[in-house]
């Protein structure tokens, strides 16, 4: 049986509408989410999970950690992402960096994998379907060792695994390097014309004025002790190993 400890979720929202005439100078960041969650698996008591640490780390800071410290207690932060731009104005169209990767930071060689998650809430925070994730662009890099499970993944939600064994005190290459909310949310709009005294008034309202995005990512470790049956019983999927400890999705 796995073992698996989670650490809380620590809110943060994005806002990227705030005003419904000024669209750009209005936009703030409220908060975002990072969390971690970790697996050990203790085949013939080899491993204990005291063994495992995760960090997430985003452009290059540490967001969030858990790691064993001693008599039973973990050292452990939970964070938020995109805090660098509580005080931007986020503007559809715009790159802004967003590197996220991980650190092994237990004292064991591990497994890593990272689930993303995006969503949309209207102005009143109920979630809403009717804008696609696709638009809350964090551009996953290529070439990285990162690969994405297609089959588990949809539109809200996207998962990635380490294909090399992270040695301890070892990092990933960064999974993403940019975040862009796409341009196309800002063309919607209505117009009110009002007549006063003889001028005409225009104003312009953005359908999507109060809305917020949300980007959560978790990080999981699982040991390379009996890899594919720990991996199994840990994440659910079933891995190919080579001589070089390198894992494959069947």
């Amino acid at each position: 049986m796995s073992k698996k400890k989670k650490m809380p979720l620590g809110g943060l929202t994005v806002a990227l509408l705030s005003a419904s005439v000024v669209l750009l100078a209005g936009s703030t960041i409220g908060s975002a989410r990072a969390a971690l969650t970790y697996y050990s698996e203790n085949y013939g008591a080899q491993v204990e999970v005291s063994n495992i640490g995760v960090s997430l780390v985003e452009n290059d800071k540490v967001v969030s950690k858990r790691d064993y410290a001693s008599n039973g207690t973990w050292d452990e932060t939970t964070g938020d992402l995109l805090t660098a731009l509580k005080e931007e104005k986020i503007v559809p169209g715009k790159q802004y960096e967003e590197a996220i990767k991980v650190t092994n930071s237990g004292s064991i060689d591990s497994y890593v994998r990272v689930i993303l998650k995006k969503s949309w809430t209207n102005k009143e925070g109920v979630k809403d379907t009717s804008l696609s994730p696709d638009l809350i662009d964090l551009n996953l890099t290529d070439g990285n060792g990162w690969v994405v499970d297609e089959d588990a993944s949809t539109t809200e939600r996207t998962i990635l695994y380490y294909t090399s064994i992270l040695p301890a005190g070892s990092s990933t290459l960064a999974l993403s390097d940019t975040l862009t909310i796409d341009g196309s949310i800002a063309t919607k709009v209505k117009q009110d014309v009002t007549e006063k005294d003889g001028y005409q008034t225009i104003t312009t309202t953005y359908a999507y004025d109060g809305y917020n995005f949300q980007i959560e990512a978790e990080a999981d470790a699982v040991q390379t002790h009996n890899a594919q049956d720990a991996i199994k019983s840990a994440w659910g999927v079933d891995v190919d190993v080579d001589g070089n400890g390198n894992i494959s999705l069947r």
